[in-house]
């Protein structure tokens, strides 16, 4: 007998690679159908396309300009609260950190310090915020949704007593090198744009591919099995924290750059858009499920949508009713997904 008898071509060899080929593009097919990101992907090239028909200025050089950027400073924001997610948790107190480090990075230039100096500073308070939310929830065992609900108060009571409730825009020699760094633009992007690129990319690497990722992830996955493993759950929900605070505090030291003011209402409502595009690119509320790329499309989307309103006439006091009901679509949609898994 032949010894590749009983094979449909005679190569046994051939056919074997062939089949585990199949199996895996069949298999990375069905994980990108799968995938909630790639959907919001879909929907948010449609509305452009769908939009630019109806409204050409809408593909105009000068908002494509617009929405990048302003996408951007929220989009930094989504990605950290993406970590926080997945580990289960929740921060509500990332608009009032954005406050106060736009007022730190005001204060220190007003006073006459170098650009290097105020970024330094801006993050510090940012990390401080990210600490104390970290600490009362990781090691007291405070509820994320208590504990960075009276952040979101006190951060915010603390940037109008720091600013003595006034505008910051008499800014020294650090000032104009601030102001390029929010407001400039390279190839035509808004320099925002590039630092969320550049965030999304590193970020998704290290939630990828290291094992400080993996354990966030089992960490929302199943907590108490992720203790028995020996995962530092502690000191990773602090790090978790931090991180969504210093995305939040890059966001704020961008948007000073670009107002070229600070005032310490900045952020005000931007929780609600970062939890928002958390959630529409994927991120599951209950946790061990998020990505950066999600955080990505869902902050775009958010504002195509905000921007498509107000290019197509309607009013602007509607866009909460139309973001409202693409959050509780995307948790909609993440329960049927849920439940076909099961």
């Amino acid at each position: 007998m032949s010894r590749d008898a009983g094979t449909p071509s005679g190569r046994s060899g051939s056919v074997a690679i062939d089949d585990v080929l199949h199996i895996r593009q069949h298999t990375h097919l069905k994980r990108l159908f799968a995938s909630q990101a790639f959907w919001v992907m879909v929907s948010l090239i449609i509305i452009c396309v769908a939009m630019s028909i109806a409204e050409p200025p809408f593909h105009s050089e000068e908002n494509f300009y617009n929405i990048t950027r302003n996408f951007a400073l929220v989009g930094m924001m989504s990605l950290g609260m993406t970590v926080v997610i997945i580990t289960g948790g929740i921060d509500l107190s990332v608009g009032s950190t954005m406050g106060v480090v736009a007022v730190a990075s005001g204060l220190m230039l007003q006073a006459g310090s170098s650009w290097f100096l105020a970024v330094v500073v801006a993050l510090g308070a940012g990390a401080i915020v990210g600490v104390i939310n970290g600490l009362l929830i990781a090691y007291i065992g405070l509820s994320p949704f208590v504990v960075t609900l009276g952040m979101l108060s006190a951060a915010r009571s603390a940037a109008v007593v720091l600013s003595r409730n006034r505008m910051l825009y008499q800014f020294g020699p650090g000032g104009p090198v601030f102001k390029e760094i929010g407001a400039g633009a390279f190839l035509g992007i808004a320099n925002p744009v590039w630092f969320m690129v550049l965030l999304t990319v590193a970020m998704a690497l290290v939630l990828r591919f290291t094992a400080w990722g993996r354990h966030m992830f089992a960490i929302g996955g199943n907590e108490q099995a992720a203790i028995l493993t020996g995962v530092p759950v502690k000191r990773l929900k602090l790090e978790a924290y931090i991180v969504c605070s210093l995305t939040a505090a890059v966001s704020g030291i961008l948007t000073v750059g670009w107002a070229g003011s600070a005032i310490n209402a900045m952020g005000t409502g931007y929780e609600l858009r970062a939890i928002a595009s958390a959630v529409i690119g994927g991120a599951n509320l209950m946790g061990g499920e998020g990505g950066m790329f999600g955080a990505f499309v869902g902050s775009a989307l958010i504002e195509v949508i905000r921007n498509s309103l107000l290019m197509a006439g309607v009013d602007s006091n509607w866009q909460g009713l139309f973001v409202g009901l693409f959050i509780v679509a995307a948790v909609l949609l993440e329960r049927i997904r849920g439940k076909r898994r099961e």
